[in-house]
């Protein structure tokens, strides 16, 4: 079932920005603090102008440390968010969002973050639109395109005003629904000629194709694939046949998993593969965690590896090079992606508020690089 949940990037980093005239005179509309008669903004009834009175600021500089942290002055930024904490005060992002028409939202809406492969991109995407007072609201959709519709609707009931999603292989009506909405919207960890709005990815066909130069080059005749079933995957699956296909080798043997993947999966997959192609001397694994556990099926089996069979994985996990022998791999810059991704949105959000001008698609393609190891 899809699953929803948010993740609040918390307002904690110090702005750059010089702050506004407000922020460089601290006494400027100064309000005196009264008795809190009302409960919002926290468990005590406070107010935005108990908070100013107390940081000696105005209550929207006040607003624009929790809204545009950016543009205040980092000295004013700090005071304040003292004041905040000691106080406790929470603001009241529905009544705020309501009276400005801005949720200070953005949805995220990826496969997993079982492992550190989508996490690392999530991460580094939260802490840059939280810099910019932005919050990141998390949806997992499982490698379904079913439940990633499903889970558009969700999320949009909640105004974000902008949408991350993962890879290109979306419904059409999901893509209908996004060109409706009209709010900024950037795809990550794929390539595409229609992308609905911005981009961030890298091929995944050029993977398999480059993973299969790389066993050839390394004497292999025989490889086979260990892979999932989701649209990224039967794209690495189809680069790697091509190649090995312009190279002469068309019986291929290959083990399809259900996603997600785990280094269960894999020691399981790699004894039913060999079973069925027992002159198999390479595997390309559609993860490291499928590769992992082929790893140690080999090991069970008394095959030496890379010497009788040649294992590479995909996604450079941070354990990839803990493993005996350690693992080949792809790495993709999943920090780039992420930071590339919040920086697309805030640029549209940012000129859109402002300026209200059309933007054209803007693409990045951040590559990727084999790493080769002992394990081929």
């Amino acid at each position: 079932m899809p699953t929803a949940k948010s993740t609040a990037s918390t307002a904690d980093k110090t702005g750059s920005h010089a702050g506004t005239r407000a922020d460089a005179n601290p006494d400027a509309g100064v309000e005196t603090a009264a008795r809190p008669k009302r409960t919002r903004g926290g468990p005590k009834g406070l107010r935005i102008t108990d908070v100013a009175a107390q940081a000696g600021v105005s209550p929207i500089t006040v607003s624009r440390v929790f809204n545009s942290p950016e543009s205040v002055a980092p000295e004013t930024l700090e005071r304040v968010r003292q004041v905040v904490q000691k106080l406790g005060y929470v603001p009241n992002r529905l009544a705020g969002g309501l009276s400005s028409s801005r949720s200070r939202l953005v949805a995220a809406i990826v496969p997993t973050i079982a492992h550190s492969l989508f996490s690392e991109t999530i991460q580094v995407f939260s802490e840059t639109l939280s810099r910019a007072g932005y919050e990141v609201l998390l949806a997992l959709s499982g490698y379904s395109a079913s439940s990633e519709e499903s889970l558009l609707d969700t999320v949009l009931s909640r105004r974000p005003e902008g949408v991350l999603l993962t890879g290109v292989a979306h419904t059409d009506s999901l893509r209908e629904r996004l060109a409706n909405v009209g709010i900024p919207v950037v795809e990550t960890w794929d390539t595409t000629a229609t992308p609905i709005d911005m981009l961030v990815g890298f091929s995944h066909y050029e993977i398999g194709a480059a993973v299969a130069q790389h066993f050839l080059e390394r004497g292999a005749r025989r490889p086979a694939l260990i892979s999932a079933n989701d649209a990224r995957a039967l794209a690495r699956r189809a680069g790697f046949r091509e190649r090995l296909a312009q190279a002469g080798i068309v019986a291929v043997a290959e083990e399809i998993v259900a996603p997600p993947s785990s280094v269960a999966v894999g020691k399981r997959a790699l004894p039913d593969l060999l079973a069925r192609a027992p002159g198999t001397d390479a595997v390309f694994c559609g993860s490291d965690l499928l590769a992992i556990g082929a790893l140690g099926a080999a090991r069970q089996l008394a095959l030496d590896v890379p010497g009788q069979l040649k294992i590479c994985g995909f996604g450079d996990l941070e354990f990839a090079t803990e493993t005996a022998p350690q693992l080949t791999t792809v790495r993709v810059d999943g920090t780039r992606i992420g930071v590339s991704a919040a920086r697309f949105l805030l640029d549209r959000l940012n000129g859109e508020s402002a300026r209200g001008e059309h933007h054209e698609h803007r693409v990045i393609d951040v590559g990727f690089t084999v790493l080769a190891r002992e394990s081929t």
